[in-house]
């Protein structure tokens, strides 16, 4: 008897999930892409995202491109000046009521940090919405594997200045953490050192700190370092932290450590090479809709 019982109910189940998929609304196909980042408030940075959005748009012909900023008081300061940039739930609910059926979420983070994993729980979140999204995915940001990693080394190398020379060192700054994903700023110092002996890469909040940073480079017995962010836009943090002219910038403090500073204010964003490995990430999303 409790096998015949079991039995109904599953013939039961199989009969109702049977005729809520023939009664589900059969929709024409709407790709959509969300790339969200950071954001930045500062006019003159969003060159690295124009040039991001430009090449996505070059390599997806026809599918909409819209934009989201996790950072509420970038959000917030750019609502105050009249622009209007969406969180990512806040864009995806839009693309939701808007019909898309098909969205690649792009992350335009450099590492898999406490931001990116939040992203993920937002898209994860939006996947289990019925009557939502036919499907959903996001892409993994700039470092997300051992082999973007060695694409953005890779990048690095060719966008060094023209004017350095071999002896010169390179300190590189990145935004670091406390996620775990800060392990991404010291997989590239090995994969960097191994190319070139006089490159190093330091972090604002993570590891290696502007101290470590600075012992390396006495250590080299370096005279000359040229300073570059290894963040997506010449933001605050490169326009303050790193090129100002206060006594806490790097270049303050490296200079008062003896040394003689260049500093070049571009994101990663703004070079080809870098852009590249972002819609890289992308089109791994987008082969899942083809």
């Amino acid at each position: 008897m409790r096998k015949l019982i079991s039995a109904a109910v599953i013939l039961t189940m199989v009969l109702c999930a049977a005729n809520a998929y023939a009664h589900k609304e059969v929709r024409d196909m709407k790709k959509g892409i969300l790339l969200v980042a950071f954001g930045t408030s500062e006019a003159s940075a969003k060159v690295s995202f124009q040039n991001i959005e430009a090449k996505v748009k070059k390599a997806f012909p026809g599918v909409d491109v819209v934009w989201a900023y996790t950072s509420h008081i970038i959000r917030h300061k750019l609502t105050k000046q009249g622009e209007v940039l969406l969180s990512p739930a806040q864009a995806l609910a839009k693309m939701m009521d808007d019909g898309y059926t098909h969205v690649a979420v792009q992350s335009l983070h450099t590492i898999p940090g406490e931001e990116y994993h939040e992203l993920t729980m937002t898209v994860n979140g939006f996947r289990a919405m019925p009557g939502g999204f036919d499907r959903l995915i996001l892409g993994f940001p700039m470092l997300g594997a051992q082999d973007t990693v060695g694409k953005a080394v890779d990048a690095i190398i060719t966008t060094l200045p023209k004017a350095r020379k071999a002896k010169e060192a390179v300190v590189l700054m990145g935004h670091g953490t406390h996620h775990p994903g800060n392990i991404y700023y010291s997989a590239m110092n090995w994969q960097l050192q191994q190319k070139d002996p006089n490159i190093i890469m330091g972090t604002v909040e993570g590891y290696p700190e502007l101290g470590d940073v600075i012992a390396w480079l006495k250590a080299k017995k370096v005279k000359q370092v040229w300073v570059m962010p290894f963040m997506s836009v010449a933001g605050d943090h490169a326009k303050n932290d790193m090129a100002g002219d206060e006594d806490d910038s790097w270049k303050s403090q490296l200079t008062k450590a003896g040394f003689s500073c260049q500093t070049v204010l571009k994101g990663t964003a703004e070079y080809d090479a870098f852009a590249d490995i972002w819609v890289g990430q992308l089109a791994k999303v987008m082969a899942h809709f083809n």
